[in-house]
């Protein structure tokens, strides 16, 4: 048996529930739910769980104007250029940096988390960030980070 490379675990997982969220939040303009509405709020005979007021907030920003949805999926995209990567950002130090991804995800999972299609996409992002901290924590380095060294300014 081989060692579990942690970083390359964890980018597949990143890559799979940046995927997830994005394609959720697309489905959260068509469905707008925020998910946390059962909490403290009132069960009514018609109409079933009425959210309560101290989450109007909530409710504005995903389900009257769905500012929360779009700003997971743009915050996702980013993420999938980070984590496929996008030839400009391959071998620069943000690419290279587990700190930033970790950072990333769990501002992915943050806001995916609040409305109902994002929750599984959220749940994975944490899986992930907890992946690529086992891999700092092992002191992992990229690939692209061991071809880099000794090269100094050059590219």
């Amino acid at each position: 048996m081989g060692n579990l490379i942690w970083h390359e675990y964890a980018r597949y997982v990143s890559l799979t529930a940046t995927v997830y969220t994005v394609w959720a939040s697309f489905w959260a303009f068509f469905y707008r739910k925020f998910f946390w509405d059962f909490v403290g709020g009132i069960v009514r005979t018609p109409g079933g769980i009425q959210p309560a007021s101290n989450v109007s907030i909530f409710i504005t920003l995903i389900v009257k104007t769905p500012v929360i949805p779009v700003l997971s999926m743009l915050h996702g995209l980013a993420l999938i250029a980070l984590e496929y990567p996008l030839p400009m950002l391959k071998n620069t130090a943000v690419h290279r940096s587990f700190v930033v991804r970790i950072i990333a995800l769990l501002g992915q999972a943050s806001l995916a988390i609040l409305y109902y299609q994002g929750t599984n996409g959220a749940l994975w992002s944490i899986v992930a960030a907890i992946c690529y901290m086992r891999a700092q924590a092992l002191g992992e380095k990229m690939k692209e980070a061991k071809a880099n060294r000794g090269r100094g300014g050059k590219a």
